[in-house]
């Protein structure tokens, strides 16, 4: 069985001011994962929850060293959400939504395939995981 995530993984949550990701990025933090931040758009520079918030993935990738992005938004911007971590260069990429259109994964599908191959995708539509 391959661990994918051990306790050196840092952990960004795209998401993280909705109530599904605040909820889940706490619930990390206590059973011991390292979520050194969030992303949510337009609310950069503040905290949630005592946790960073940044407008991008990059962004947090670059200020906290993330390797693993968890994804807790809207169906119709979950796509793009996964695109954009491949893109920072996160390697492990968990989608926790559920509901995304069949065309939009297609596209992501496409991309990671041709543009991040050290990205590895987990879900959409799955309740995580967890290394105990």
């Amino acid at each position: 069985m391959a661990i994918w995530a051990d306790k050196n993984t840092r952990v960004i949550v795209q998401g993280i001011t909705g109530r599904e990701g605040t909820f889940h990025a706490i619930q990390c933090r206590d059973y011991g994962t390292k979520v050194v931040g969030g992303v949510t758009p337009g609310k950069g520079g503040t905290t949630h929850e005592g946790f960073a918030v940044f407008n991008t993935v990059a962004d947090a990738r670059g200020k906290e060293d993330a390797t693993c992005s968890l994804i807790f938004v809207p169906p119709p911007f979950a796509a793009d959400a996964i695109m954009e971590a491949a893109s920072a260069g996160i390697e492990l990429i968990v989608c926790i939504t559920e509901g995304i259109p069949v065309n939009d994964m297609m596209k992501a599908h496409d991309f990671l395939k041709a543009h991040a191959r050290g990205s590895r995708l987990i879900g959409p539509n799955c309740p995580g995981i967890i290394t105990p």
